[in-house]
């Protein structure tokens, strides 16, 4: 069986083939290489392959991975904020996925006030992970995760009524709460708390 990493370069092949070439029976070559890649990468993340392939054909031009923006945020007390999400009840730092139009600054600030009705001010990066070079549970796409601080600009507040998370709070890194493992694993939490503490150690990047 093929490796993730193997089936999303195949992913991009196919991509890349059916962006560039001018033959249709090459086309027709590229795409047959697309759905195959989408059946064996449903075997690899348990996904149905229907909605796998209808995913991939959707995807148009040269292939990139997409970007999650993650947020870290202390209290005083030293404690980093984290929201529970709805999908499987497990905890993550604030954030989510990049929308066009947006800065990684604004998507920060916004995800902050969404997921946990907190306003914050964007300060600096603090990581930049490729999601497929941690044990994060496999995934169909590859992943960019750029992780921010920001500080609390505002009074502590409830958690606010929203679609994707149900609470919110601060822990400390000794006693994370169960993680939502395909957004943070609990070491990178810890390492960004400790980039966060420690500017000298500069940017985290694969």
């Amino acid at each position: 069986m093929p490796t993730l990493a193997q089936l999303r370069e195949l992913q991009a092949i196919a991509q890349a083939g059916l962006t560039y070439t001018r033959d249709d029976y090459d086309r027709d070559r590229f795409a047959r290489l697309r759905d195959l890649t989408a059946e064996l990468l449903a075997e690899q993340t348990g996904q149905d392959a229907a909605e796998v392939t209808a995913l991939l054909r959707v995807e148009q031009g040269y292939l990139t991975p997409k970007v999650d923006v993650r947020v870290v945020v202390l209290n005083t007390a030293g404690e980093v904020l984290l929201t529970r999400e709805r999908a499987d009840g497990r905890w993550s730092l604030p954030g989510g996925w990049a929308d066009p139009g947006e800065s990684p600054r604004e998507i920060a600030v916004r995800e902050v006030r969404e997921e946990t009705g907190r306003e914050v001010r964007a300060v600096r990066l603090l990581a930049v992970f490729d999601k497929g070079k941690h044990a994060h549970p496999a995934d169909l796409w590859a992943v960019y995760k750029l992780n921010l601080l920001c500080e609390l600009v505002g009074a502590d507040t409830e958690h606010p009524a929203n679609t994707e998370t149900t609470d919110s709070g601060w822990f400390s890194v000794d006693q994370l709460p169960p993680l939502s493992l395909g957004r943070n694993l609990p070491e990178q939490v810890r390492r960004l708390v400790e980039l966060a503490r420690n500017p000298e150690l500069g940017v985290d990047v694969d």
